[in-house]
């Protein structure tokens, strides 16, 4: 029976306790232990069966609880208090101001005001805000909250899934199964945006045959907003209510149908809500299609041609992957693409094959299917992978889009990643670091320092401080275990069993992540006997917590989980070996605080990033783990231990092989020695050492502080610059560059390198110089077009160039046959093997890079 009418029903809070309602729609009380305490204070059982969902807890509440609470002057000083910190916190924001200048050669008195629009498939931010399956999420969200920290104008988009991630359960025989809790909007910290009218703010989105309309959500995650999409409304039909109905789920054309709502939707609902950005920042490929409608809007109502639209939006873009292979891009036939976008050619001017070879690396390859990845890169001016590692893997996964550049300049650069570290260190280690190192050691900088201090901490109260997170984790770990084998039907001595499995003060290992066979979760169970020595080692046991979900259609990843529970119970470890199911937020948040040793072993160079290394070295946690992703750039013999030296085998098998000997070897001769080494208080002293150091050198640089400050200062200003460049004088830098571009386009391949004169014989000194001279026909382009440089470097045993550094060439006038001629003077600061050549790129004031176009002409 259908409702005549609805009402959304707000929870009757005695007038004292309204500031409780503002402190529960803003997500700063995730990352704020004083609001955390206080709405746990107010009843603790509620705090948790609600899944730490203040706005959830505030609708369940007794009316007699509020009456009492009302009359507690303890728990009201602690509600004042929370409340002062949540308005100073959004008062005192800085960072940005101090930091943010425009420069004075682009060509408007009145550049726009800053906005970035940071774009992602996914979000994780609390554990009662289930639509993120990730990391990729997890990490958009401390984006989202970093960016909050320093005060930066960025404002989220994303989908509001209703039944976002799946809850994972496992069946008697160890299979993940699914369960998909729907999301109850109005009792999560969420505000449905309005028009001053009262009535809902709601976007169109044009589908074939069909408008879908999406309203609006909005997370308030400290001073920013993340605005969501949500179909699941009248007038849409059935199929179209479940757009935003599962995270990743259901088939290709619902991606389509997703990735459309994401990109396209996204764009309409920040003109909707009456935001310019003028900066794009795309989290992956899914939002990719954004670029379209921006070209879209820039013709239909600025007049703009598309290569002069392409070209503002082109410079106001980012990209950010983080995907090691192409598997992990978003593919579509072209077909697909034509049913879903076709009227985008149309509206863009393009014929059938140019629409579709913005998204194919080959253009001339027209049985390519359409790659989202390929669509960003071709509409961004800056692209990025996340880590050191990850950038090498990216040049080369992506360098036929410059096919005749060094491997080194193919720009794309890295960034690497950093989590939140409020939202992932514990509060006990929280409290302990604002005693030692003052209340900034959140969003210090690694010069900083405050991080000596780090040895001012007594080793005994860092250790106290460790041992009871350890403490905390394994007695959540029995209740999380005993609940799941209840919820199975596990026999009574099997939960008691349960009851008993870990112990506090034993060596804690953990392993959690997606389970995804490159990060090779059962590596560790390949020496069955060795393992065993190690967890029943008399006075020096190990045990182990394993945590992950594999995605729904990962059959393989399942079957993982399945190994894993099975070997626990052929080989009678249940005490000392255990998988806690349904990971989550929260259930990370205790891992990393609590284990002692942080397990990581993909498949070299698979791991783009990872994150939750970097969480567990925030809480002192020691990191065990193979050389990829962001470990492989950190100091990893001070603070941890690195599995193996970087090597990649030609054998899968036999790199599994020597990896795990590896492993082994490492716990036996170092990690269970180190940590049960005891000087005569009881103190591993040696351990704390390490624990200090994974702290000091961790801390602030894998930190989302300094990675959003990075983005902003590398990425944001000079985008939203060049935004305001574009853009000034009714786009006339635009339609200035796309029509030089054009021309250069037209002449580039009729330019002749014609003569070449290297003043040197064969043998020369090192750091003796060389006089060149070049006369060139520029093919009717001008001087000013184009930079011609001299490229020097080693030559390997191929015959080719290597780490080549070039050297620009100066200009001198055309000879009596009209030929322009330039010199350059280069010398070798090293013997060996050298070589040189003499390359041309295009030059204008307007292009990001002279590599922007991808055209290079080489002698």
């Amino acid at each position: 029976m259908q409702p005549i009418r609805t009402f959304k029903v707000s929870p009757a809070l005695p007038p004292c306790l309204e500031p409780l309602r503002t402190l529960a729609y803003n997500l700063h009380w995730d990352w704020n232990a004083e609001t955390r305490d206080l709405f746990h204070r107010l009843d603790p059982a509620l705090w948790e069966s609600t899944h730490h969902n203040p706005v959830l807890m505030l609708g369940s509440i007794s009316q007699t609880r509020l009456y009492e609470v009302a009359e507690d002057e303890g728990f009201l000083a602690q509600m004042d208090r929370a409340s002062r910190q949540l308005e100073a916190y959004l008062q005192e924001r800085s960072w940005y101001t101090k930091h943010r200048q425009h420069p004075a050669s682009i060509p408007n008195a009145n550049p726009p005001k800053d906005c970035i629009a940071y774009f992602s498939a996914e979000f994780g931010l609390t554990e009662c805000l289930p639509v993120y399956s990730g990391g990729l999420g997890v990490l958009a969200g401390d984006h989202l909250k970093s960016a909050s920290d320093l005060g930066l104008p960025l404002v989220g988009v994303g989908l509001l899934y209703q039944e976002g991630y799946f809850a994972q359960y496992l069946t008697p025989d160890g299979w993940q199964q699914e369960q998909y809790p729907i999301n109850d909007f109005y009792n999560m910290p969420l505000h449905l945006e309005r028009h001053p009218d009262g009535s809902e703010i709601r976007i169109g989105i044009d589908y074939p045959g069909r408008t879908v309309y999406a309203r609006v959500w909005r997370i308030q995650v400290g001073a920013v907003p993340l605005y969501l999409m949500d179909t699941n409304i009248e007038p849409n039909n059935p199929y179209d209510h479940d757009i935003t109905d599962k995270l990743y789920g259901g088939d290709i054309d619902m991606r389509i149908h997703q990735e459309m709502l994401l990109g396209i939707g996204g764009v309409r609902m920040l003109r909707a809500l009456g935001l310019q950005p003028t900066a794009y920042h795309m989290n992956e490929g899914h939002s990719a299609f954004l670029s379209l409608e921006r070209i879209r809007i820039l013709m239909e109502e600025e007049g703009l041609n598309f290569t002069d639209a392409k070209q503002v939006v082109q410079a106001s873009q980012l990209f950010t992957t983080h995907t090691p292979v192409p598997a992990g891009f978003d593919l579509f036939d072209a077909d697909r693409i034509m049913h879903y976008l076709g009227s985008y050619a149309h509206k863009l001017g393009l014929s059938r094959e140019e629409f579709l070879s913005l998204g194919r690396e080959n253009t001339g390859d027209l049985s390519a299917p359409f790659n989202m990845a390929t669509l960003a890169i071709k509409t961004a001016s800056f692209i990025n992978g996340v880590s050191q590692l990850h950038g090498e893997v990216s040049r080369s996964l992506f360098r036929k889009h410059w096919p005749e550049l060094p491997l080194s300049e193919v720009p794309i650069t890295s960034i690497t990643n950093g989590v939140h570290a409020r939202s992932c260190v514990s509060k006990f280690t929280q409290e302990l670091y604002d005693r030692y190192l003052g209340p900034s050691w959140s969003s210090a900088q690694i010069d900083n320092p405050l991080w000596d201090r780090i040895e001012t901490i007594p080793d005994e109260e860092l250790w106290r401080n460790h041992e009871r997170c350890r403490s905390e984790l394994v007695v959540f770990a029995r209740e999380r275990l005993c609940e799941s084998l209840a919820e199975r039907g596990a026999s009574p001595i099997e939960i008691a069993e349960a009851r008993e499995s870990l112990e506090p003060f034993v060596l804690t290992i953990g392993f959690a992540r997606r389970f995804a066979t490159y990060k090779r979760a059962t590596l560790l169970l390949r020496d069955v006997e060795r393992l065993k020595r190690l967890i029943n080692k008399q006075g020096r046991r190990v045990q182990f917590i394993i945590a992950g979900k594999a995605h729904p259609k990962d059959v393989p990843g399942k079957e993982l989980i399945r190994d894993i529970i099975k070997f626990i119970r052929d080989e009678g470890l249940c005490h000392s070996m255990i998988f806690i199911p349904n990971y989550d937020i929260q259930v990370s948040r205790l891992l990393v605080a609590g284990c002692d040793v942080w397990l990581n072993t993909p498949r070299r160079p698979r791991e783009a990033s990872g994150t939750s290394g970097m969480k567990a070295a925030m809480n002192g946690v020691l990191n065990l783990s193979v050389l990829d992703g962001w470990w492989a750039e950190a100091d990893y013999t001070h603070s941890g231990w690195p599995i193996g030296r970087g090597e990649v085998y030609a054998d899968p098998d036999y790199q599994d092989e020597v990896e795990a000997n590896a492993l082994y070897e490492l716990l036996e001769r170092e990690v269970v020695p180190m940590f049960y080494d005891r000087d005569a208080e009881g103190l591993p002293r040696r351990w704390i050492a390490k624990m200090k150091q994974a702290i000091r050198l961790n801390c602030p640089h894998f930190n989302t502080a300094r990675m959003v400050a990075e983005y902003a200062q590398r990425a944001y200003f000079p985008l939203s610059d060049r935004y305001a460049t574009m853009t000034a004088n009714h786009y006339a830098p635009a339609r200035e560059l796309a029509e030089w571009k054009a021309r250069i386009f037209e002449h580039w391949y009729n330019i002749q390198i014609e003569h070449i004169d290297i003043d040197a014989p064969e043998e020369i000194k090192v750091n003796q110089p060389i006089a060149v001279k070049a006369r060139i026909y520029l093919a009717g382009l001008s001087a000013e077009d184009v930079q011609v440089e001299l490229y020097q470097g080693s030559v390997n045993d191929a015959g080719d160039l290597i780490n080549g550094v070039p050297v620009v060439m100066t200009y001198q006038g055309t000879d009596d046959q009209h030929r322009s001629v330039y010199t350059g003077e280069v010398s070798y600061p090293r013997s060996g093997f050298q070589g040189l050549s003499l390359r041309i790129l295009p030059r204008h004031q307007y292009l990001t890079t002279p590599h922007e176009m991808g055209l290079i002409r080489w002698a």
